[in-house]
């Protein structure tokens, strides 16, 4: 699934994500988080989920609710879809497209930490794995969250704690 850029002009402003008055107003507002854990070595890992009815490897998101910021949304999608419950670390980026039904979506990821908690398969997301950091590009199937983990390997306080 590949479509230009569907949302120009997205501001972060004391924290939270700005979505321009005249944006598309069928525009899908959605959240999630790349989940980081440390191990032992002082390596870390990032937590991928495949969705089975997607056929994709991808991170924890979705729709945020009526009147949530899109950080408590990333927060509470990241818990119902992997059942752990996170502390954000920064804001991470955004990543938009045209939804599979043909609406513009914006997704505003948030770099997060984990508590640890084992993962269950639920309703959409049917296995977990920890990546060790310098593979989850390799393991993401759209190209639009590999560029987003492109912008997130630069970051410097996790480019010092990866290596």
């Amino acid at each position: 699934m590949s479509g230009s850029s569907t949302v120009i002009d997205v501001y972060l402003l004391s924290g939270e994500l700005i979505v321009p008055k005249d944006a598309p107003t069928d525009l899908i507002r959605a959240a999630g988080g790349i989940i980081r854990r440390f191990v032992p070595g002082g390596r870390v890992e990032v937590a991928c989920i495949y969705r089975e009815a997607r056929g994709d490897w991808t991170f924890p998101k979705g729709k945020i609710d009526e009147g949530e910021t899109f950080e408590q949304g990333a927060l509470r999608e990241v818990f119902e879809e992997t059942g752990m419950s996170c502390q954000v670390i920064r804001f991470a980026g955004t990543t938009n497209y045209t939804h599979r039904k043909g609406k513009p979506k914006i997704v505003a990821y948030y770099m997060m930490e984990a508590n640890e908690v084992e993962f269950a398969p639920n309703e959409e997301v049917d296995e977990l794995v920890w990546v060790p950091f310098e593979s989850v590009r390799a393991h993401l199937t759209w190209s639009r969250d590999r560029e987003l983990f492109d912008e997130v390997m630069k970051f410097p306080e996790l480019r010092a704690e990866a290596s």
